[in-house]
């Protein structure tokens, strides 16, 4: 362990018992008992807090939010409650300032977002936003393939997720904040801001609903063009069986292609030869002959994969709050980011009919 893990576990406050909480966020707290401790939770659900105290039998459990905050032995409060309440909820915690942590989407307007903007930064910036996608170690490889020459010119990238689920919860319904375009896209698209090298200029969008039961979308699909020659082709689908999926990242570059499939660590360069030279050739105006004009090339398949040891996934995603909460560390995600992320899905929901 690490000398700054020493230091004694973040006290953690969690608001909101529900799929999220439990999936993801609870199982880190139990496994790294040296990292976090949970004193509080508060939920309207006494069986969701019976969980808890059965894990913790000092936690103490609340039924209402702001009761919650009344208590001071905590360090970070935990939001994932309702995409539509995670801007009230964080707004009363950076309040009374603590670390604020909340789930994704931070915010469902570019409006609600610079109002959290404002009240952290009047907290000390002591906002922090839970974009997993960023800690995917299908991503992280992707991000380091950007610079790769063996690709040559990048001109498209592909990012994509996809599932099929006949949802019924309220992420299928438009009016508590619920649709792929903020509980999934605000990742995606954080992840294909990181990886472009230019800021976008244009968008095009749609959304529709393909296999969810609530009258939100689950299907999202977006295109992004910087000024220079790449665009990043983004799309969620929860409507896509198994056997059709596609990886999870495609580049795709003037000698050829990386591929990554979903939170894998190894992906794959199709590529011309890197020291293979194309003969020189010009184009011509004359008729051309009654020839094949493709050329043979040597292509070589060769395996990437992230490097030994590197650390990805919710527990590097739960190391780095640690280490910001308790060291004062730089936190690897800006908060505007999320906010820029949060502009996109805004939009996409603002211009498309399905959306509104």
């Amino acid at each position: 362990m690490r000398a700054e893990y020493q230091r004694p576990p973040v006290r953690v406050a969690l608001m909101g018992l529900g799929r999220s909480m439990f999936s993801e966020h609870y199982p880190i707290f139990k496994a790294h008992p040296g990292l976090f401790k949970v004193v509080a939770a508060c939920d309207l659900m006494k069986e969701r807090r019976d969980i808890v105290a059965r894990d913790y039998p000092d936690c103490k459990m609340f039924r209402q939010f702001p009761d919650m905050l009344d208590e001071r032995d905590i360090d970070l409060v935990d939001i994932a409650t309702c995409s539509a309440d995670h801007v009230q909820h964080a707004l009363l915690s950076l309040e009374r300032g603590y670390w604020t942590l909340v789930e994704s989407p931070m915010a469902l307007t570019i409006e609600d977002a610079q109002l959290l903007r404002g009240a952290a930064v009047k907290a000390k910036n002591r906002l922090i936003c839970l974009q997993r996608g960023l800690f995917n170690p299908d991503y992280m490889l992707a991000k380091s393939m950007m610079g790769d020459p063996r690709l040559g010119e990048i001109h498209q990238i592909r990012i994509r997720r996809e599932d099929f689920i006949r949802r019924d919860d309220w992420q299928t319904v438009k009016r508590l904040g619920g649709g792929a375009a903020y509980y999934a896209m605000t990742d995606l698209v954080l992840q294909a801001l990181r990886l472009l090298p230019l800021p976008p200029v244009q968008m095009w969008s749609e959304l529709k609903r393909v296999a969810s039961l609530g009258d939100a979308e689950d299907y999202a699909h977006v295109n992004l063009k910087t000024r220079g020659a790449i665009s990043a082709d983004i799309e969620f689908n929860g409507g896509c069986l198994a056997g059709d999926r596609s990886p999870s990242f495609v580049i795709r570059g003037e000698r050829g292609t990386f591929s990554v499939d979903p939170m894998s660590p190894e992906g794959r360069l199709v590529v011309i030869d890197p020291e293979y030279k194309f003969p020189r050739r010009r184009s011509s105006v004359r008729t051309p002959e009654i020839v094949d004009m493709h050329e043979d090339f040597p292509v070589l398949t060769i395996p990437v994969r992230l490097p030994r040891g590197s650390q990805y996934g919710p527990s590097a995603f739960w190391k780095h709050v640690y280490d910001t909460v308790r060291t004062a560390a730089p936190f690897p995600l800006q908060l505007e980011e999320s906010i820029e992320a949060v502009k996109f899905s805004h939009l996409m929901k603002k211009t498309s009919p399905f959306g509104k």
